[in-house]
């Protein structure tokens, strides 16, 4: 029965009211909504490729922010203050007096508490935990970000079933960059002070793989997927700069592993010489390469000037022939990025790592890799001459 005054304004077409429609009518209800909705723009229409890479570059910057976090957690001795790991519930932090005092009696049990940090205050436990807790949520987030919108695009098509492999596997060596970062803490919990640098190169080395492949996939949506072509000389040597500079962070993570930043914090010499003095002083002799502070910093030096014998003249060049507006531009950041990667990393060793130009030193170090890789993408781009793009 009709509520009083009530008037049935419907066409002769429009579909039935709820619960006054049989079976033989669904199909043209359906119909009939589908074109109500097209008329009032409710048509659902996948994202198009610009869309994928904005997310991709979006979760690219993440991870660089990840990457400076946990450098900042290890240049405040934070990253041992949460002992435990926990994917799921170790995202809430303590709540309460009680838990917080649990948590702090856990971390009195480790040696760094026992010999570097004994009589340590709660409020002082506090200010530590928080850095390491944020660099875990972090890395929770970009998992987060990255495995929701993957879905959507999939699902709308606008990442094809081609593509869903590739994300993948982007996606798992997130995961697998979470079980190295606590293979790293691990280490610093049972008998050293600090976590082996061993550990630490190896938990950066699987942030910057993924934050490359990131990129790199990021572009291939942004401007198109090339074809492989013959490696011009040009091409060889951005290859070479990008092998450098991830070298070259390696190297950084063994400088911070081993505090040896804090030593020789003069430059262009070490002191009052060229080399440190007992470079080579454990055995066996390559040893030291890893574990005499002294050595690693030397070597991080002449890598340093190995990235500037690539990048400078590589960047000049090509911003002199200009033989492209995108490969001008990104030579152009490569060698920005790369003298003032220089400096910074001059005036951090002359601070002794000052935290904030430490910090810095770290963003650019990931900004220029990635500018290398883009020069990288670029030239090869411009090599194959016909762009196919994605579908």
């Amino acid at each position: 029965m009709r509520p009083p005054h009530s008037t049935d304004k419907r066409g002769a077409g429009s579909p039935p009211p709820f619960g006054r429609m049989d079976d033989s009518g669904r199909e043209g209800y359906q119909a009939a909504m589908t074109d109500v909705r097209s008329q009032q723009g409710f048509s659902l229409q996948a994202p198009g490729p610009m869309a994928v890479a904005i997310w991709l570059f979006f979760v690219a910057a993440m991870i660089v922010a990840m990457v400076v976090v946990g450098g900042l957690t290890r240049l405040t001795g934070s990253g041992l203050s949460i002992t435990e790991w926990d994917p799921i519930v170790g995202a809430i932090p303590p709540l309460s007096d009680a838990a917080w005092q649990d948590a702090f009696h856990k971390y009195q049990q480790i040696p760094q508490y026992l010999h570097e940090n004994s009589g340590m205050t709660l409020d002082g436990f506090k200010g530590i935990f928080w850095w390491e807790w944020a660099h875990r949520l972090l890395g929770r987030a970009i998992g987060f970000v990255f495995f929701v919108p993957f879905v959507w695009f999939a699902y709308t098509g606008a990442i094809t079933r081609a593509e869903w492999p590739r994300m993948i596997v982007l996606f798992v060596l997130g995961g697998l960059q979470g079980v190295v970062g606590w293979w790293m803490v691990a280490s610093g919990l049972e008998f050293r002070d600090s976590v082996s640098q061993y550990r630490l190169a190896a938990h950066l080395g699987v942030a910057l793989l993924l934050l490359g492949a990131i990129f790199w996939t990021g572009l291939e949506y942004w401007r198109g997927k090339t074809p492989v072509v013959a490696k011009s000389r040009y091409i060889t040597w951005s290859y070479v700069l990008i092998a450098l500079i991830f070298f070259q962070m390696l190297l950084g993570a063994f400088v911070a592993g081993l505090h040896a930043g804090l030593i020789y914090n003069n430059w262009p010499m070490m002191g009052w010489r060229w080399t440190p003095e007992g470079a080579f002083f454990n055995t066996p002799w390559w040893i030291n390469f890893f574990e005499n502070a002294g050595l690693v910093q030397f070597n991080h030096r002449i890598v340093a000037y190995l990235v500037m014998a690539v990048a400078l003249p590589l960047g000049w060049r090509l911003r002199k022939e200009k033989p492209g507006k995108t490969v001008v531009d990104a030579a152009g950041f490569v060698f920005v990025l790369t003298c003032t990667q220089v400096l910074l990393g001059i005036m951090t060793l002359r601070t002794h790592v000052l935290i904030w130009l430490a910090a810095m030193h770290q963003i650019n170090a990931a900004l220029l890799l990635c500018a290398a890789i883009w020069l990288t993408y670029e030239l090869r781009r411009l090599s194959a001459g016909v762009v196919v793009k994605h579908n």
